[in-house]
């Protein structure tokens, strides 16, 4: 099975990275020219990765090919490529409906839409599919834990969450910065905070049969630290504003 992938950014690096380091059986990549460094990269770092001349050629070499451009750029050039009906395609596109794709795609493939995250390079998280596809999902597992979606309409639902991610990161660097300007080398910040919240997450997928405000409420004692952080975040509607982003977003892409 040869992989092809048109796009080469940061999703993109993130499976590639996790195909290469994982089970799965393949002969070879073949990747687009697009972002040169990041190309480059991945060809000095992996065995089995072949950088393209154009798009095209990744599409004609490829049993699976990968979209992982952004909106605009799909839209102007996927409608110009030639994809073969024997082929499964899946796009990571965040607002290209599978309607629009079939339209842009013309013959009758295999379109999946997956919504892979960074850490699927260390083959960790879940990754949402939509519709369910038995191949694609095995494909999946073995990079994280695929979830399949029927519904193309609640996979928005998943999408707008994604968005959150550059929020959360933010929110990691704002506190090790805090802790930096209090004194504490940056590194030693850096790893405190980030292995804690790693900690927390773990704690939450533990538990998360039960429902998370037992959570919130186990993690607090009367009138200690805890109680003082979240009632401040409450009474600054730091969760409100959470809820906001979340329905900015699904406005956007439920089109």
């Amino acid at each position: 099975m040869k992989l092809g992938f048109i796009g080469t950014g940061k999703i993109a690096s993130s499976v590639i990275t996790g195909i290469s380091k994982s089970k799965i059986k393949f002969k070879e990549i073949i990747i687009s020219p697009r972002n040169k460094k990041i190309a480059l990269y991945l060809k000095k770092n992996f065995k089995k990765i072949k950088i393209s001349r154009t798009n095209q050629e990744v599409v004609d070499k490829s049993n699976w090919i990968f979209l992982s451009v952004t909106p605009n750029v799909g839209k102007k050039i996927i409608k110009n490529l030639k994809f073969k009906s024997n082929q499964k395609i899946i796009s990571f596109i965040s607002t290209i409906t599978l309607s629009e794709l079939k339209k842009m795609i013309k013959v009758k493939a295999d379109i999946v839409r997956a919504i892979p995250m960074p850490p699927i390079s260390v083959k960790e998280g879940p990754i949402p599919i939509c519709p369910p596809n038995k191949k694609v999902k095995a494909f999946f597992d073995k990079l994280g834990s695929a979830v399949e979606i029927k519904d193309e309409k609640l996979s928005i639902n998943f999408w707008s969450t994604s968005g959150l991610m550059a929020s959360y990161y933010n929110m990691l660097d704002t506190i090790s910065v805090w802790l930096i300007k209090k004194g504490v080398k940056k590194l030693d910040a850096q790893k405190y905070v980030t292995s804690l919240f790693l900690a927390l997450s773990k704690d939450a997928v533990i538990n998360s049969k039960k429902d998370l405000k037992l959570l919130v409420k186990d993690s607090q004692t009367p009138k200690g630290l805890n109680e003082q952080g979240l009632k401040e975040m409450v009474k600054k509607n730091a969760y409100k504003s959470i809820t906001s982003s979340l329905d900015s977003i699904y406005k956007r892409l439920d089109k």
